[in-house]
């Protein structure tokens, strides 16, 4: 699973080629990669799927420490987060290439990048921490791309953050194997992660990958209880959107994670290798909702729609409406301590006293 690539091209003066672990000599003389479920196995020379991870020598190699595919600010609920820090601001950046091969993938100018040009923004993890101090943002998120990929990048990255008094976040598809998840996910304060169905065929056809691994991760995420993490699935018009499958999610979740993790929903829209789908139609995002909120979830959400009930977040003592949301803006914030005013519900998320006034703008950063 690996593409050929010349030691001598890994070891251009224009790449920051940094050691990692995450290898395991085999008795066939290759190195095999165990930071996620691909399991390449390379040769020297040779870069894995992901295109950012390869050997040099007997030697683990990542090529884009210290380099990204951009940085800019964005609203938290963007990510998206509707209860960890509601409202505030949170410097998003990502790198190049990705571990899973989604034909649908809306990032895939960054996620299957192939030119290391596009890495354009060189950072150190410190110079990130202080940009983001700032512009006044509560939180970094990694995404755009995945950062199992770029995992030592990413830690550094979340030291040099939280010494600084920064959240993190990872956006991220929880592809990655049990030995290196602990490592990961301790790095992060909060998680999105992208289960993009509910059945092995669709991984393994649409996503080249597998549906196991990443349930996996979901059941370690609730049952360490370290970061707080919310799950996104995009539905996409007759591939995983039917209604056993969303109600099949839903019950997993409940039974796996409990009635509190917060779900969302968002609309597809054509792009990459998936053209021949038409966009979700607001009603089938709004039918998954009420399909999950049957199924036991006390907070759905919809997304990448003009839906200001689906994006509000309502109590589940008394249906209040504790949070209102129009896209990213944000209207009456009710909680208290994390509770419901009038009932006195437990909410869970992570909360503020007031929440941020960050709304939908959208600040493009230069850094370094």
């Amino acid at each position: 699973m690996a593409d050929d690539l010349l030691t001598a091209d890994l070891l251009r003066t224009d790449l920051c080629v940094v050691p990692v672990g995450f290898g395991e000599p085999q008795d066939d003389a290759r190195l095999l990669c165990t930071l996620c479920p691909r399991a390449c196995k390379l040769r020297d020379g040779q870069r894995g799927l992901c295109y950012v991870r390869g050997r040099i020598g007997d030697q683990m190699v990542l090529t884009t420490y210290g380099r990204s595919s951009g940085f800019c600010v964005d609203p938290i609920e963007k990510k998206p987060l509707n209860h960890f820090l509601p409202g505030s601001a949170v410097l998003s950046f990502g790198t190049a290439g990705c571990n899973l091969s989604c034909a649908f993938c809306q990032n895939w100018s960054i996620s299957k990048s192939r030119q290391m040009d596009t890495l354009g923004a060189r950072a150190e993890p410190e110079a990130i921490a202080r940009a983001a101090v700032q512009a006044g943002c509560a939180s970094v998120a990694f995404t755009y791309n995945d950062p199992v990929i770029f995992f030592e990048y990413a830690r550094d990255v979340a030291v040099a953050c939280r010494r600084s008094g920064l959240k993190t976040v990872a956006v991220t598809a929880g592809y990655i194997t049990e030995a290196a998840r602990a490592a990961f996910f301790e790095c992060f304060d909060a998680a999105n992660v992208d289960l993009k169905a509910f059945t092995e065929a669709f991984y393994v056809k649409t996503c080249g990958g597998h549906l196991q691994p990443v349930l996996d991760t979901l059941a370690y995420l609730a049952r360490e209880g370290t970061t707080w993490t919310e799950v996104t699935t995009l539905l996409i018009p007759g591939l995983n959107d039917g209604d056993a499958e969303i109600a099949e999610l839903a019950g997993w979740l409940v039974a796996h994670m409990g009635p509190d993790v917060p779900l969302h929903f968002s609309a597809f829209h054509p792009d990459y290798k998936l053209v021949d789908r038409p966009p979700t139609p607001p009603p089938t995002l709004s039918r998954a909702r009420a399909i999950a909120k049957a199924a036991g979830l006390r907070h759905v959400y919809t997304g990448n729609v003009h839906d200001p009930a689906g994006g509000s977040t309502v109590c589940h003592g008394c249906s209040l409406v504790l949070v209102e949301r129009d896209w990213y803006e944000l209207g009456a914030y009710r909680l208290r301590d994390g509770r419901c005013p009038d009932c006195g519900a437990v909410c869970a998320g992570v909360w503020t006293a007031e929440a941020g006034t960050w709304g939908r703008k959208r600040r493009p950063l230069r850094i370094g």
